[in-house]
């Protein structure tokens, strides 16, 4: 018929252009005009509208008013906070099975109200995927049902504030907000602008399943600082943060000090490689990478990596792909001068654009952009402005390639796409890829089952899996690690560098002082870069030895030293490794007389006591040796075609800041913890009672340990700490010391974003922890001393 616009088949795959979509919003709008367009709080099971709030508007992508919330007050998250700690004691007393069953009943509630929530989450620019959140039910209600069969040592942290920021997905709330209710803690929810009006929404589908009131309150207004009020409450027990980077660190020195735990899982703003091999199929590799890129929300930076031999055939399909497409409105109106700048400069620096249509002269908007012909170094690669713009890259080999995905900043996680005859070539390469999620031949695809731990810069904590499930838990049989208080007056920029006053200087006269020990950097015995030396005193306070007082650049070495052979010692069987803890196992049996020696005379413990501590410390090593092998990921089952596997691999370099009671004991536990998962350690041992880690150098040395996996400098705890937050490479801070040093540290390492197990400095069981610890402390070590790998391997 002419003039028809109704395309035949034929025009459909030769456009592969997507069908319209609904534009009917009277689901949503009805449920808006119920609440009179103005959203309030949810507190204690119902909407409260207070009176004298500020409000916020939320609009639409025309600009469009869609409806109002309500700015919280203080006082707004006091109530919601205290109906949390109310509901608490309500919801984890509920057998597992009533909490499953409540869980799975809010499935029926999305399935009758999921066309409102699917309007409501267009109306306000953050599209969500229906079947991805009742997957999100399904799963952790099975979790909820099982939680104290398979994890009979965890008890729920309380009252955990699960913070998004405002330009965060509701999925990526749901991730944080489900595993800890289904875990029998309680929830106060502060999502930002886009993920308000769903967020409530879902909060009343909640209630109406069964959700006693309480257990689920949502605070809306300005994130940081509601976060901030809820971390200041002493109610609250812990903090986890999902969005983008900057929001996050402020998040972390806002509460530093306040004795809540606070993680960061930074979804916004990462950048990701998309890598295409000469051998993939071209066509649908194009096709993701529309998809990926410019046709859904985007949570990360794309970066295009082709392999130059099919990358004339990759522009072209490019090109031919992306004709017709529309412009993209961009998040924020100040975004456009920032992609305009960003144009502008690659261009000068020799890029070409594929373009569907020239940019408007002003707007927020901005066609989809693919830059060509970049440099690894230009500046819109290394960080990436905002908006629809793809920056491509070419590479020569399989391993430049997986090179330029590693080199990445922040990078979250990768594609690949290659045939499945070249598929066990690119698995083993994701060996050399830090990224947490590896897609071969698919691209996005997400499942709760399967662990997402952010690698480099991109999370401090787990999401997703079992494995994400234990931060919101804690052992049974151990109390908080940090006390709640008020921060403290603490000047950051001063926090250790005050001198000690107990140094002396080594001169020619030293042969009569008390024996002079020297720390232990590399594989060898050596002096502080300083030249000086601290007293060490027995229990009756007369000179025992000196040891070497290490700063900043004796931290530098060590770490330079861990860095140079961690990969190594990382990529070694686990039977090796095992094989390499029992050497060391036996050099320390061999070591117990001297062991127990220097513990008696540091300590003043009996000998009964201190052959306790040697016999138990040798016993620690027999078992994570034992461990080595036994600890592994697997494949596991998701609804997708095809298989998944969960991989468990070291962090990278360690600093643990040992605690003054059980010196061997305590050092052990936490050095064979972290070395048994291939990390390598730098250790700075307790001022107090630094000897039998000096002296535990000799067994170090006795075993077939490479050099450099452990590394041990003694001084000043502050001035060590300082050091070791300080240093861009080190991965974690185990840390037990003063609550000083536990705010610097949650202060400093929000950037660069380091993992943190903090305690205050002593354990009020005189040490039992380390003498009788229970399964659960086992396995939080465990936990602490790796990060997750997820590889998606398609099948036709």
């Amino acid at each position: 018929m002419a003039g028809s616009t109704i395309k035949t088949v034929y025009d459909i795959f030769q456009s592969m252009d997507y069908g319209p979509t609904s534009s009917s919003t009277a689901t949503a709008q009805a449920w808006l005009e119920h609440q009179s367009g103005a959203l309030g709080l949810f507190i204690d099971g119902r909407f409260v509208l207070p009176a004298g709030r500020q409000t916020c508007s939320v609009t639409d992508s025309s600009g469009g008013s869609v409806c109002t919330t309500v700015c919280a007050t203080d006082e707004d998250v006091s109530l919601s906070v205290s109906s949390g700690a109310s509901g608490f004691k309500a919801w984890s007393a509920l057998p597992c099975h009533v909490r499953a069953k409540t869980l799975l009943g809010l499935v029926s509630g999305l399935q009758r109200y999921g066309q409102c929530l699917s309007e409501l989450c267009d109306l306000a620019q953050s599209p969500s995927s229906f079947s991805a959140l009742v997957r999100l039910l399904q799963y952790y209600s099975g979790w909820a049902q099982l939680r104290d069969t398979l994890l009979p040592d965890w008890t729920p942290r309380g009252l955990v504030a699960v913070v998004v920021s405002d330009d965060c997905s509701l999925y990526s709330l749901m991730l944080k907000a489900l595993p800890a209710l289904a875990m029998g803690n309680t929830v106060v929810v502060i999502p930002g602008v886009e993920t308000a009006i769903p967020a409530l929404l879902l909060a009343q589908l909640f209630v109406e399943a069964g959700l006693p009131a309480g257990v689920l309150n949502v605070v809306t207004g300005n994130v940081l600082s509601l976060a901030s009020t809820v971390a200041q409450n002493p109610l609250t027990s812990y903090v986890t943060y999902s969005g983008n980077k900057n929001d996050g660190e402020k998040l972390c020195r806002a509460t530093a000090g306040m004795g809540v735990p606070v993680s960061l899982s930074i979804s916004l703003g990462a950048t990701c490689p998309f890598i295409i091999f000469e051998s993939a199929d071209i066509d649908s590799a194009v096709d993701g990478v529309i998809e990926t890129a410019f046709k859904k929300k985007r949570e990360c930076q794309w970066l295009l990596c082709v392999q130059e031999s099919v990358l004339d055939i990759v522009v072209a399909r490019l090109k031919s792909r992306m004709a017709g497409m529309k412009s993209v409105p961009l998040q924020k109106e100040g975004d456009r001068r920032l992609v305009d700048a960003a144009v502008e400069e690659a261009q000068q620096q020799g890029a070409t654009l594929i373009q569907p249509c020239a940019p408007s002269p002003s707007g927020a908007s901005y066609p989809p952009t693919v830059l060509c012909g970049m440099a690894p170094s230009c500046p819109c690669v290394v960080t990436p402005p905002p908006g629809p713009l793809l920056p491509l890259l070419s590479f020569r080999s399989q391993t430049e390639g997986v090179t330029l995905g590693k080199d990445n900043h922040a990078v979250l996680c990768d594609q690949a796409q290659t045939p499945t005859t070249n598929t066990p070539s690119l698995f083993t390469l994701r060996y050399f890829l830090s990224v947490g999620s590896v897609w071969v031949n698919s691209h996005s695809v997400l499942d709760p089952s399967l662990p997402l731990s952010g690698h480099k810069e991109s999370s401090n904590c787990t999401d997703g899996g079992k494995e994400g499930l234990f931060q919101f838990l804690r052992p049974s049989s151990s109390s908080p690690s940090l006390p709640r208080s008020s921060p403290t007056s603490l000047d950051y920029s001063r926090f250790g560098t005050a001198t000690s006053a107990a140094i002396i200087p080594q001169g020619p006269d030293s042969s009569s002082c008390p024996r002079s020990y020297l720390q232990y950097v590399g594989g060898k015995q050596c002096k502080s870069e300083s030249g000086s030396s601290v007293s060490v005193l027995a229990p009756d306070g007369a000179v025992l030895a000196y040891c070497p007082d290490a700063g900043r650049k004796d931290v530098r070495n060590a770490v330079e030293a861990a860095i140079k052979v961690q990969p190594g010692w990382m990529k070694r069987s686990p039977t090796d490794r095992a094989q390499s803890l029992f050497t060391l196992a036996k050099a320390l049996e061999m070591k117990r007389r001297d062991l127990a020696a220097s513990l008696h005379s540091q300590t003043g413990l009996s000998l009964e006591e201190v052959d306790k501590e040697v016999e138990l410390s040798i016993a620690q090593l027999y078992d994570w040796a034992a461990r080595c092998d036994k600890e592994t990921g697997g494949i596991l089952p998701v609804p997708q075609s095809g298989s998944a596997l969960s991989i468990p691999e070291a962090l990278g370099v360690v600093g643990v800041v040992l605690p003054d009671s059980s010196p061997l004991l305590s050092m052990v536990s936490l050095l064979v913890a972290a070395v048994a998962m291939g990390n390598a350690v730098v250790m700075v041992p307790s001022p107090k009672n630094p000897l039998p880690a000096l002296e535990f150098i000799q067994v170090l040395q006795s075993s077939d340990i490479p050099a450099g996996v452990v590394n041990i400098l003694t001084g000043g705890r502050d001035q060590l700490t300082q050091a070791l937050a300080n240093h861009s490479v080190i991965k974690a801070i185990w840390y037990w010391g003063s609550v000083e040093g536990c705010q610097y540290l949650q202060h400093t390492c929000a950037s660069p974003l380091k993992n943190l197990w903090l305690h205050c400095l002593e354990e009020k069981d005189g040490g039992r922890v380390w003498s009788q610890p229970p399964p659960s402390l086992l396995e939080e070590r465990w936990r602490r001393a790796v990060q997750w790998k997820s590889v998606w391997i398609p099948t036709a």
